[in-house]
């Protein structure tokens, strides 16, 4: 079938209509393959409340990078340097830089220190389709380990904690004063005395800067000490995406532990980038799915699938803002599976390919072997 008639366009409405709300997960799960991942023996996927064996999270999709903890600053912030950066570069400082545009600071709360909101929107998405949603936070984005077994209790939903320092803007000041070895120091520290199942996200803000380069050498080596995968965070659009993969691999991480972030945002028909992070091993996150940008990355996740690289994607939708919640209009955590998913599947993508991605990606991503006790 041609790249052109598999694109016909259906709304999420009429593919929701036809498959009925929170089908499409059991759908895949139906229409799953004998074959399974295959896991080593110990491995475990580590969430907030506890330790999974990854078998136990077969029933539905992991999304490996979304955000259920922030500071009530933090994307006033974001976009703060966001418009400076791309001022600096000669673009408009209030393009969205493929996130929306968080609203005007609220006088209630920040929604994401709403339990009540966010457990509701929680057990939504579980009864959506989603099986665990990882966090991609830490301390220098103001995440909270308290709110996040909060949430998780409350909503049933495991939640994997992410860990490690974000980007330039956002490093603590002692980044610039700390060895290599003092920073891997502080990240296996982390790793021993908290929950932590993944290092993430771990970003270069724009061209990636010396002390980018330092932290993103000091992740790597705390991945051989700890077994924890990486997942990133690009500059937009796809900034510094090789560069990032050559300094893992350089301190010895195998690429099949790592997922290079936000590369449904480097727009290209011939997904040529992709294309080298898959060759070398690496997954590629199309991780801001489930909004308008979805239509030009339709077809770039269609031409990594076709050249066999299904095996190297990573779905999710990195939910940043109040208006992507569903009490406020949006479509939910579960968004990646409910409205990018069915597009997807209209272009031709088959039940087995996508059960694949949502649902066994993730799993062996995140999977590991602990080589300490767990701690909290």
């Amino acid at each position: 079938m041609s790249q052109d008639s598999r694109t016909t366009e259906w709304t999420r409405r009429e593919m929701l209509g036809a498959l009925g709300v929170g089908a499409i997960a059991t759908m895949l799960t139906e229409n799953a393959s004998a074959a399974a991942p295959a896991f080593s023996k110990g491995a475990v996927i580590r969430t907030i409340l506890k330790d999974y064996v990854p078998d136990d999270l077969a029933g539905g999709a992991t999304l490996f990078h979304e955000h259920l903890s922030f500071a009530d600053d933090f994307m006033t912030r974001w976009t703060g340097y966001a418009a400076a950066t791309r001022a600096a570069n000669g673009g408009p400082a209030n393009a969205a830089g493929g996130r929306a545009t968080p609203p005007a600071a609220p006088s209630a709360p920040f929604f994401m220190q709403d339990l009540d909101l966010m457990t509701e929107e929680l057990t939504t998405a579980k009864r959506e389709g989603i099986a665990c949603i990882v966090d991609g936070g830490h301390p220098d984005m103001g995440r909270d380990l308290n709110t996040l077994r909060q949430l998780s209790i409350r909503s049933g939903m495991p939640i994997v904690a992410g860990g490690g320092f974000y980007t330039q803007p956002f490093y603590p000041k002692e980044i610039g004063t700390m060895s290599e070895e003092q920073i891997v120091q502080a990240l296996v520290h982390q790793v021993e005395s908290e929950p932590i199942g993944v290092f993430g996200e771990i970003g270069s803000w724009d061209d990636i800067t010396k002390d980018e380069r330092k932290v993103f050498r000091a992740i790597g080596k705390a991945h051989l000490a700890t077994n924890l995968s990486i997942f990133t965070h690009t500059g937009i659009p796809g900034k510094s995406a090789l560069e990032q993969l050559d300094l893992f691999e350089d301190v010895g991480v195998n690429p099949n532990r790592i997922v290079i972030g936000h590369l449904g945002n480097l727009v290209d028909a011939n997904v040529q980038v992709q294309k080298a992070i898959c060759r070398r091993g690496a997954f590629v996150g199309f991780d801001r799915q489930g909004g308008p940008g979805d239509a030009q990355q339709v077809p770039m996740v269609m031409a990594l699938i076709d050249a066999g690289f299904a095996d190297n994607l990573m779905f999710s939708a990195d939910i940043s803002n109040a208006g992507q919640m569903k009490r406020n209009g949006g479509a939910g955590y579960a968004k990646t599976l409910t409205v990018f998913v069915p597009k997807l599947k209209a272009a031709g993508a088959s039940d087995e390919v996508l059960r694949a991605i949502m649902f066994d990606n993730p799993r062996r991503f995140l999977a590991f072997v602990p080589k300490t006790a767990r701690k909290g």
